[in-house]
């Protein structure tokens, strides 16, 4: 894989914006069920899992912000064999930083000013890692570090931390085998919101956009 391309596109991006260092957390709502995010074609990229771009635009009209997030999309079976393997708690540990995904660190781009709750993540790009939790609320990490490989998560990364957002917790009606995220236009609120979708469980986090 040439990893090169990417984290120079990356850090390019990253150096068109202006990123403050202060964030509060964001509030929890209530579990509920919800259906799974329908599986999309991915090309492999050559190694054990595929890579994806997923992008939205939030808001009404061709013009509206766009949201998007570049990640790595493991499996629950393992690799070249019919072994099924427990995804949380087990492959992905409680109460330890993950990277979201395989292979380079998750990333994220807003073209407008992404405010969850009483945080706001100013324009630009950004690192995603994910701390879950068993029993208490597992939280999205956001990141101004760029660039990296996603593991592991070292002092430098805890030194660009920006924001630990809150996440809410769901349970999907059918099993997903592949780690699924999906940036979603919410009409409904007017902003949009950002799903974590993998074995029977959802993680998901609102967020609207500053004009």
């Amino acid at each position: 894989m040439n990893l090169l391309p990417r984290s120079l596109t990356l850090l390019a991006i990253s150096l068109t914006w202006v990123l403050p260092a202060a964030a509060q957390t964001a509030a929890q709502p209530a579990a509920t069920t919800v259906p799974a995010i329908p599986p999309r074609a991915v090309p492999a990229t050559g190694g054990a899992s595929p890579h994806e771009t997923i992008s939205a635009h939030i808001g009404s009209g061709r013009n509206a912000p766009l949201v998007t997030i570049t990640y790595g999309r493991p499996y629950s079976k393992k690799p070249g064999t019919t072994e099924v393997r427990k995804v949380w708690g087990t492959l992905v540990p409680w109460e330890q930083v993950w990277r979201l995904g395989s292979d380079e660190a998750t990333t994220l781009i807003s073209q407008n000013d992404m405010v969850f709750g009483d945080t706001t993540i100013p324009a630009g790009a950004y690192t995603l890692f994910m701390l879950p939790s068993e029993k208490g609320t597992s939280q999205l990490i956001i990141n101004k570090r760029l660039g990296q490989w996603g593991i592991p998560y070292d002092d430098a990364d805890k030194k660009g931390e920006f924001a630990h957002i809150d996440l809410k917790k769901d349970t999907i009606e059918k099993s997903v085998d592949e780690l699924t995220l999906a940036v979603v236009n919410d009409t409904a609120s007017g902003g949009g919101i950002i799903k974590i979708q993998w074995e029977t469980t959802q993680f998901s986090v609102a967020f609207k956009l500053k004009p």
